[in-house]
């Protein structure tokens, strides 16, 4: 019998020398010093599919923030991974970054008023993004506090997209769109809002890999996994659960599985 294929997204066994990755493969932190934190993903990106981590840890003391993008260099043929993301990486061709930072990640177009370029857009009566045919749902785009007294008011604040693009519980992805020209468009999405078509024209007749560079004060991402289509029994199950509880912290009195309130809560 074939062996069935793992739909879930993981880091690339081959990263940056002060990278280490959890059993999973989903969390990548940096260990020591500011740089050589370059991750990939494991396997190529699909077009229209979303690469999503969650900024899990910060470290005060260091200027600059994560980076994210594409490459179509693939990772098992790099003599080394470069110390940086930008430019050591895109100076080696092929390759599309995009430097996350506080404020002023939105790339305004031709029809944009750049003076814009940063107002959130979020709507939480939207319950998808939509790019291109890519069509996410909105609630995995959204991070969400860890279980605590205020969760019930930070997660609010995650809702109307008005946390820096830096802070912890931030959600980054990219993807990628194939055009009428048959070329790519790499977007970022940060916290259910796309930035716009941050790079333009990407081969896309080659395998194309997500980059995320764990740089500086970022000190440890983690992968959350997108599902697209009608949701899974075990997503059905957290929004009903989350629908009648006032605060995360009650989720621990329910008679449930552990592993099942854990997805409650985090998630």
């Amino acid at each position: 019998m074939a062996a069935v294929a793992d739909p879930c997204m993981h880091f690339h066994r081959i990263h940056g020398t002060n990278v280490r990755l959890d059993e999973s493969g989903t969390q990548a932190s940096r260990v020591e010093s500011f740089a050589n934190g370059v991750c990939f993903s494991r396997d190529p990106l699909e077009p229209a599919t979303i690469f999503l981590v969650e900024i899990e840890e910060k470290e005060l003391g260091w200027c600059g923030h994560m980076r994210i993008g594409l490459t179509s260099l693939d990772p098992r043929k790099l003599e080394f991974v470069p110390e940086y993301s930008l430019p050591d990486l895109v100076n080696l061709g092929n390759s599309w970054v995009f430097a996350i930072t506080r404020n002023h990640n939105k790339v305004a177009t031709d029809e944009e008023d750049p003076n814009l370029a940063s107002s959130p857009s979020f709507s939480p009566m939207e319950a998808y993004l939509q790019i291109g045919e890519c069509k996410i749902p909105k609630d995995k785009l959204v991070g969400r506090s860890r279980p605590g007294r205020y969760s019930h008011i930070l997660d609010e604040l995650f809702k109307s997209n008005i946390l820096p693009a830096t802070a912890r519980r931030s959600r980054v992805g990219v993807l990628y769109t194939i055009n009428s020209a048959g070329v790519g468009d790499m977007h970022i999405v940060i916290n259910g809002e796309d930035m716009g078509p941050c790079a333009r024209g990407i081969p896309t007749n080659q395998p194309l890999y997500a980059v995320v560079d764990v740089f500086a004060s970022t000190k440890s991402v983690r992968i959350i996994q997108v599902e697209y289509g009608f949701p899974s029994l075990q997503t059905l199950c957290r929004q009903v659960i989350q629908k009648h509880i006032i605060n995360r912290l009650a989720i621990d009195w329910l008679k449930l599985p552990e592993l099942l309130k854990d997805y409650c809560k985090y998630e």
